[in-house]
């Protein structure tokens, strides 16, 4: 039997839980991370996982961002090294159960990010996560050109997980998004917008060494194909205040095959079958990993670990190319055993 290997799950390590999370009050998303207990409770989550033949997890950490729980850069560092620290401990402890984990980078001063993903990495990390914004700012503002220099350089691999609020609004004349389509439709959206701004401004071409694990297959991108390739080929079309060819024409390649080749994605899709076929069949294989999202489910943990497993053990896919979703390029990606 293969060894299928969760790339993507979240935990809130024990210090991080008591000192920080049940002593403030965070709305939304927050609200969320305080109502699973498979998320903070490890005796929990153990059993979550021992319900799986075959199975274990990598850790990182979930919502909300440090940025947005506070402003000071310091302060943001500390709550990253406290998470990290954790990570550490609990996968020296459990090793059969969760044999890898991803550093928490924070990005709210332009090197705490560079600093703490080199002391994560020297401590066991696989890689970093950061978010699709930080604090409302994009991913290709200069403030964060020493991150991706930095990622470039070392080949640290990124996990890249979805933030957006319910400040977020809909419509112009509201002032919030309603009926949490901020998280059901934004955070998709959210991803798919990340990775177009990378692309756009060239950063794939600067930083080609850049490994980005991209959540939820990618939000949107893999259901847009024809309007991120012949619909794109016209950027600028529909823009008449600035000549947005140019801007294509410096790239290297179509906007489209950055999408498709230059960014890795995962399979956690909350147990949704034609948005894992369409995901396969948009993606090279060999960027694709296998990941559940638990513990976010309504049997808090085994829902979609279970579904995602059900789906890609139904669809006829090669031995080769099964095991390498499962375990094997998560390996190539992070130059780590991790079965």
């Amino acid at each position: 039997m293969t060894m299928r290997v969760d790339a993507y799950t979240h935990f809130i390590p024990t210090r991080f839980y008591k000192e920080v999370m049940s002593v403030g009050a965070y709305a939304d998303i927050g609200k969320r991370m305080m109502g699973v207990p498979s998320i903070y409770d490890v005796n929990v989550r153990l059993k979550v996982v021992d319900k799986f033949k075959d199975y274990c997890q990598i850790l990182s950490y979930p919502m909300p961002p440090f940025e947005l729980m506070t402003k000071d850069g310091k302060k943001a560092e500390e709550y990253a090294k406290i998470v990290n620290d954790g990570f550490v401990e609990l996968c020296k402890k459990y090793p059969d159960h969760f044999p890898g984990w991803v550093a928490q980078a924070p990005m709210s001063a332009p090197d705490v990010g560079v600093r703490e993903a080199a002391r994560a990495m020297k401590n066991g990390a696989l890689g970093v996560q950061i978010y699709t914004n930080v604090a409302g700012k994009p991913l290709d503002h200069p403030d964060f050109e020493p991150f991706w220099k930095a990622m470039n350089k070392s080949g640290t691999p990124i996990w890249l997980h979805p933030s957006r609020t319910a400040s977020f609004a809909d419509y112009q004349t509201e002032t919030k998004s309603k009926y949490e389509i901020w998280w059901t439709l934004g955070w998709s959206y959210e991803t798919a917008a990340a990775m177009s701004r990378l692309v756009i401004t060239g950063m794939m071409d600067r930083y080609p060494k850049l490994k980005i694990i991209t959540h939820h297959f990618g939000g949107i991108v893999p259901m847009l194909e024809g309007r991120l390739g012949p619909g794109w080929d016209q950027i600028g079309a529909r823009t008449s205040d600035e000549d947005l060819q140019k801007v294509k024409n410096k790239l290297k390649k179509r906007p489209l095959d950055y999408f498709k080749h230059n960014f890795y994605c995962d399979t956690a899709v909350f147990g949704g079958k034609p948005a894992t076929e369409c995901g396969l069949a948009f993606y090279d294989a060999d960027k694709i990993v296998f990941a559940s999202d638990c513990p976010f489910d309504p049997e808090k943990g085994t829902y979609y670990i279970r579904e995602t497993l059900k789906i890609l053990d139904g669809l006829g896919l090669s031995k080769a190319k099964y095991k390498a979703i499962m375990h094997g390029n998560l390996e190539k990606l992070t130059g780590r055993k991790l079965v």
